[in-house]
């Protein structure tokens, strides 16, 4: 096994002793390259790396390698101009960072800076807004972030947005980039990020087998199964996602308007909105009427709520995230379908800053009248927080819960349950998962599923092994996964409560040894489910799957930036812990998810070696 496991793909792009494990390694960070790329990032095996970047800009476009402290202060000392704050500039956008900011070049600098939503090829006019900020541990040629105030020339690939909202949504940034040329950044990103963070090389032979082509959603903008086409009728016609299984929609004292576009709003018109908050800003609402991510009868819903909430007479206010008045927080919308006729069942869920269900009896009454509406609750969350679970649930009309259907199981959701928020592309990464898994079918496996969430890859798995032993910190998510397990009559999967990241030596030591390890996520929604989608997993649950030798670990993950740390970490051990690593990396398969975002998904699947 071990000569086999030499043959194999696995050898590292840098030795081991220079990789930036430490904090403060701006000067190392600077002096690694690859053929084409110069990398802006670094990633500690101790660090909260929830704001981690990968910045990259062409080789040919930066300046000569910066391999020292000295050379850095050289090169600085040599170059009068430097961006100022405030200052403004033409900038031309040369790539997609990892979540979709731009990587735009100083004319006639080395210097880079980001911005939002600017997409390859454009060029433009932009304000300096920040300098250094918390991206990451960055090289000298990284001087901060800008602002878009005009486009010059537009980018490349493009094409026409077909949301109202796109451009200034906090949503879907790329919606004016052709998907083609989404893919093929998402998949860029993803091998830079294997290489760069990872230390996995890609001038071996065998690198091209390991990373697959990014598998794409096949469902976007307005594609909608008719109710007359067979009983596979999907709720929705996704303009991004093919499904929305939630929308959250926020309400607000006061709408957020564009710049450019105040002076054509009515003073009407920039108070009290619904919608979806501005990019960047937790208060600021856009007040939306309609949104491409979900189907015509949430719309419906969404235009009905537009229609009346303002009125006086109903008494009803917004919630003010400042002064902490109001009592209108969300509007939630839950989608699913009817597992005995196929038809689409919708959950409407108001969430409110206070324990008055009778308020909310007018709106209910006219939403009632929508077809697709099964369910209509309240969660009432009197903290001052933003989030939208509840501590107190009513339901006022219909079923307090609604299903779905995924590989072929039943899934029952409530208001607060998580669940996927795109359950046809969900079906296609279930799928790889368990393709990855190699499963015998002799029944005689067993599986760890760590993050397990609702139980959902797990018990898709569970009738061709022996047991599934699935970790959640989360209480609710916990329950759910048990009567997920009990509606689909499924007796040998064991879902316990735990947080991952507080293991000690004693973890799952009562358990039998797995055979296959999936570590990663259900990709969660705002509702802060435990998982290593942001910060990857930590220290402790890295050296525990070392020691355990399970003879394979399937790892999913929402974030490639800390999914590379840690195969990382899996296959090459960290050795200023003297940790050694035990895993080769033998396929890894970005899945585009959510088109139009920036969001990528990744199955990896490891070989003990």
């Amino acid at each position: 096994m071990a000569a086999a496991a030499a043959a194999t793909f696995g050898i590292r792009s840098v030795p081991s002793n220079i990789w930036l494990h430490k904090f403060g390694a701006r000067t190392a960070a600077a002096s690694i390259r690859s053929r084409s790329f110069t990398t802006l990032a670094s990633l500690s095996p101790v660090e909260d790396t929830e704001d981690i970047q990968l910045n990259v800009i062409p080789k040919e476009n930066a300046r000569e390698s910066v391999s020292s402290t000295s050379n850095n202060n050289n090169y600085k000392s040599n170059k009068s101009y430097y961006p100022k704050r405030g200052q403004t500039l033409e900038l031309v956008c040369e790539s997609l960072a990892f979540k979709g900011k731009g990587v735009c070049k100083v004319a006639d600098s080395g210097f880079v800076l980001m911005c939002d939503r600017a997409l390859p090829g454009e060029r433009f006019i932009g304000r300096v807004t920040r300098k250094k900020d918390n991206y990451a541990e960055v090289s000298a040629f990284y001087r901060g972030q800008v602002k878009k105030l005009k486009t010059i020339t537009p980018h490349s690939d493009y094409v026409e947005a077909p949301c109202e909202y796109a451009s200034h949504c906090g949503g879907c940034k790329t919606q004016s980039l052709s998907y083609e040329a989404q893919l093929k950044a998402k998949e860029q990103q993803v091998c830079d990020l294997v290489v760069h963070v990872g230390k996995f090389s890609d001038q071996e032979p065998e690198f091209a087998g390991v990373m697959k082509p990014i598998v794409p959603c096949d469902i976007q903008f307005h594609y909608r199964n008719k109710e007359s086409e067979e009983l596979d009728i999907l709720l929705t016609a996704n303009a991004s996602f093919g499904l929305a299984v939630m929308m959250e929609f926020s309400f607000g004292p006061k709408g957020w308007v564009p710049a450019e576009q105040l002076q054509e709003k009515s003073t009407d018109e920039c108070v009290y909105a619904l919608g979806l908050h501005a990019p960047g800003f937790f208060d600021k609402v856009l007040n939306v009427n309609k949104c491409l991510l979900q189907s015509d009868s949430a719309n419906e819903v969404l235009a009905t709520v537009q229609e009346c909430w303002r009125d006086p007479e109903l008494g009803l206010s917004p919630w003010n995230v400042h002064s902490h008045t109001g009592f209108l927080k969300h509007l939630m919308l839950r989608s699913g379908r009817n597992i005995e006729t196929g038809l689409p069942e919708l959950m409407v869920n108001f969430v409110t800053s206070s324990d008055n269900p009778e308020c909310l009896r007018p709106l209910v009454e006219k939403i009632a009248t929508i077809p697709e509406v099964v369910s209509i609750v309240n969660n009432v969350n009197t903290s001052i927080g933003n989030t939208s679970v509840g501590e107190k649930e009513y339901t006022l009309y219909g079923k307090s819960t609604i299903t779905e259907i995924l590989r072929g199981l039943t899934f029952q959701i409530s208001a607060n349950s998580f669940f996927q928020t795109n359950t046809r592309q969900a079906d296609v990464l279930y799928k790889l998962i368990e393709d990855c898994a190699f499963l015998k079918g002799d029944g005689s496996e067993i599986v760890l599923d760590l993050f397990c969430g609702t139980g959902t890859i797990g018990l898709t798995l569970a009738k061709r092994v022996k047991h599934v032993y699935g970790f959640e910190v989360v209480a609710q998510a916990v329950s759910d996964a048990r009567q997920n397990a009990t509606l689909n009559f499924i007796n040998n999967a064991t879902f316990i409560e735990g947080d991952l990241n507080k293991i000690d030596s004693t973890f799952a030591s009562n358990l039998p040894k797995p055979d296959i390890v999936i570590t990663g996520l259900e990709m969660r929604s705002p509702m802060a489910f435990s998982n290593p989608n942001r910060p990857g997993m930590h220290i402790k649950l890295i050296k525990f799957l070392l020691r355990l030798r399970a003879s394979r670990i399937i790892y999913v993950s929402c974030n490639p930036a800390t999914c590379a740390r840690d195969l990382n970490y899996l296959c090459y051990g960290v050795p200023e812990q003297n940790i050694e690593g035990r895993y080769r990396l033998s396929s890894l398969q970005p899945v585009d998810m959510f088109p139009h975002t920036p969001h990528i998904e990744c199955v990896c699947s490891l070989e003990l070696r």
